[in-house]
């Protein structure tokens, strides 16, 4: 049975990694951005979440075997422009048994890699704990989030933390199903735009579940010490277009096609009873290929 991940001693938590992003940063920005997160910790984990459990177990072993090589980064940047009235409060969704946030346990310890170091990253396709640095293959998609205040008419909201967690091209997650390591899971803080960018993969589609990525958001990058401390726990729904072509385009997901083929977000147990605009909102607009890789944008609302 997987055991418990131990962040190692060289770990040193969020008030390093800020060290090191002021040092390559404007002065301003980076006391605008992250001041009073000195001392903060932050996240680490993720997990298959077929059912609503909130426990699971966390590997540490390191048994990774060689994948072939993804796609090359898009290089395309995409832009979400917010107007009035143009967004909605993100719904509620279970973080899975294994966000690895400090909310689940494993042989009666708390998994958590919010406090751990290197997770404050815009490139999240490599594991950065165990000392692996192990790449999750698959098609890479650039992906930018803007975090809204709805009760503003969606002004973007500065400063908040938004970690993002989600399963490999063959539908395993890091530290659970993969032991030791720790691709596919990041964190960054909003800019004054609202906006994060994450360089990841497209998530393939295991048994029971709808194609989706897990995310979490937090005030600042001070309170993301447990995913208890979370403003808003949800799930993005991946556009059926993209998943259509990723899963018959390339070999990296062979499994993910017959899964797909029998899920829906109507049948899907977390998106099923989201509205069609709810459902509109939590779907990444992409624009890409298979070959060349993807960008998209999504908004998150929250009611501040």
């Amino acid at each position: 049975m997987p055991q418990h991940h131990t962040i190692e001693d060289h770990d040193l938590g969020l008030a390093h990694d800020l060290k090191v992003i002021a040092a390559i940063t404007d002065r301003r920005r980076a006391l605008r951005l992250f001041a009073g997160a000195g001392t903060a910790a932050l996240l680490t984990g993720c997990g298959s979440d077929s059912s609503g459990s909130s426990s699971g177990t966390v590997a540490t072993t390191a048994t990774a075997t060689p994948t072939p090589t993804a796609t090359p980064t898009p290089t395309a940047t995409a832009t979400t422009t917010l107007t009035t009235g143009a967004c909605l409060v993100d719904p509620t969704e279970t973080g899975g048994p294994y966000p690895a946030d400090g909310t689940n346990t494993s042989n009666g310890s708390t998994s958590n890699v919010l406090t751990a170091s290197g997770v404050v990253r815009s490139d999240i396709r490599s594991s950065f704990l165990n000392g692996s640095t192990t790449t999750a293959s698959g098609v890479a998609l650039k992906l930018t989030l803007t975090v809204a205040n709805v009760n503003a008419a969606c002004a973007p909201l500065a400063g908040y933390l938004v970690y993002l967690w989600h399963c490999d091209a063959q539908g395993r997650y890091s530290l659970y199903d993969v032991a030791g390591e720790s691709w596919l899971r990041g964190a960054l803080v909003t800019d004054a735009n609202g906006q994060v960018t994450f360089t990841t993969i497209f998530p393939g589609c295991y048994a029971g579940r709808f194609p989706h990525m897990h995310f979490e958001i937090f005030s600042s990058a001070a309170v993301a010490t447990s995913g208890r401390f979370a403003s808003l726990t949800s799930q993005l729904a991946m556009p059926t277009a993209a998943c259509s072509a990723i899963y018959s385009g390339s070999a990296l997901y062979s499994s993910s096609v017959a899964n797909y083929s029998r899920v829906s977000t109507a049948n899907d147990n977390v998106f099923g009873d989201n509205t069609a605009a709810q459902i509109a909102q939590q779907t990444p607009a992409l624009t890409g290929s298979v070959t060349e890789g993807y960008v998209g944008t999504a908004i998150i609302g929250l009611a501040r």
